[in-house]
């Protein structure tokens, strides 16, 4: 299961209507580099033979065979970095540079 955020949805909502892809689902993918990190990509897109469907948020997500237990329990969320500068990004337990954040004693 792959969640996505409610600010990631009003984002993602946003862009499908700027891009007249009003409806369109978003396909993620994601695969591991040579160092061993995923790498992350999403656009809108058609359906295909093989493909996950998920929903979340209002968001219809596709992801290929390839890409699901990379994707399988991640966050996209849609966040300020700096002042003013906005990012979508993945909250991966299967990635290794992911930390879990401490427990409180």
């Amino acid at each position: 299961m792959i969640t996505v955020t409610p600010q990631a949805a009003a984002q993602i909502a946003k862009a499908a209507e700027q891009a007249g892809a009003g409806g369109a689902c978003l396909r993620l993918a994601a695969r591991l580099d040579e160092k061993g990190v995923i790498e992350y990509g999403m656009g809108f897109d058609d359906r295909g033979e093989g493909d996950s469907e998920f929903e979340s948020a209002g968001v219809t997500l596709l992801v290929s065979p390839g890409s699901v237990e990379l994707l399988s329990g991640a966050t996209l969320d849609y966040v300020e970095l700096n002042p003013g500068e906005w990012h979508f990004i993945f909250i991966n337990p299967n990635d290794p540079s992911h930390k879990p954040p401490k427990s409180e004693s």
